[in-house]
């Protein structure tokens, strides 16, 4: 599915009318963030319940200072490469891109996604905090010129 069919998509099964409107004025975020990354569909590891694996990561420097990451991954192959030991009580499955990044606010543990890619090594980290930033700036009226 292309990113302009995954908003679509996510537009027509919200449950009301009212988080449609609200999604449509959220999506050109979430297409600008999708189309930063270079793939559609990212794997992410699942327990059995199809919840998904978190990370937490620890500062080097300040120890105390944490935060609850989700690593996605651009394939089966990338995923099998970053688990050299697999867990049988994991999975990794396709989620749209789209889908991703809106869950992003919606679960309330992760702070970040991070899209791993095999041109950008370190990989790309998308935060709730920037998310919701973008989201509150596109919700702001626009200024009027006098």
């Amino acid at each position: 599915m292309t990113i302009d069919q995954q908003l679509q998509q996510l537009i027509q099964q919200a449950p009301t009318d009212e988080a449609k409107a609200d999604l449509q004025v959220i999506a050109p975020v979430l297409k600008a963030l999708a189309k930063r990354l270079q793939h559609l569909d990212y794997y992410l590891l699942q327990d059995l319940e199809q919840r998904w694996v978190m990370t937490q990561l620890q500062h080097r420097g300040q120890p105390d200072l944490t935060k609850t990451v989700i690593y996605a991954y651009p394939s089966l192959e990338a995923v099998s490469m970053a688990q050299p030991n697999p867990d049988p009580q994991l999975m990794a499955l396709p989620i749209p891109t789209v889908q991703l990044l809106f869950q992003l606010l919606a679960i309330k543990p992760i702070d970040s996604l991070i899209f791993l890619d095999q041109s950008q090594p370190p990989g790309i980290e998308i935060s709730r905090q920037l998310l919701q930033s973008l989201i509150a700036q596109q919700l702001q009226p626009p200024i009027e010129m006098a």
